[in-house]
């Protein structure tokens, strides 16, 4: 799918919270600038929001590789695997052996080899026009027939 405007990347956003759960993991792809962090953004933001907590700054991770946020009774582990160099240093980080009650938003997330079973795929891409992304979505376990229009 196509879309022109961040309001339409911000409904993607809230159509993604109606069904998202603690144990829920949402991979995203996509080059330097394409939206993967704004997505980010609006999801925690969005979360913030309806569960009347205070909005947050949400900033790229890519220095630290994991910023959390602590939402009433959930907790999403931002990830940003920009800098990681083999599926080894995530397995060193323990993304997938702890915590299993959280939600885990991962940018760059190319790099895993394995993983888990109730996830969305997100590939951001430019489109040529200007202020337009591609949106690719595929879901997988609970996932499997997300629609995002």
């Amino acid at each position: 799918m196509i879309i022109n405007s961040l309001d339409q990347l911000n409904n993607i956003s809230l159509k993604i919270l109606d069904k998202i759960s603690k144990e829920d993991c949402i991979l995203l792809f996509g080059e330097i600038g394409s939206g993967k962090t704004t997505l980010t953004r609006f999801l925690i933001n969005n979360l913030q929001k309806n569960n009347n907590s205070v909005i947050t700054d949400v900033l790229s991770p890519t220095f630290n590789i994991v910023y959390e946020y602590l939402i009433k009774s959930y907790k999403i582990m931002h990830y940003d695997f920009y800098r990681l160099k083999n599926a080894n240093e995530i397995n060193q980080l323990g993304v997938f052996k702890q915590d299993f009650e959280c939600i885990k938003i991962i940018e760059w997330a190319g790099i895993i080899k394995e993983k888990p079973l109730n996830r969305l795929e997100i590939n951001i891409s430019y489109s040529g026009k200007k202020n337009s992304r591609n949106i690719n979505i595929k879901g997988f376990g609970k996932w499997k027939n997300f629609n995002a229009i």
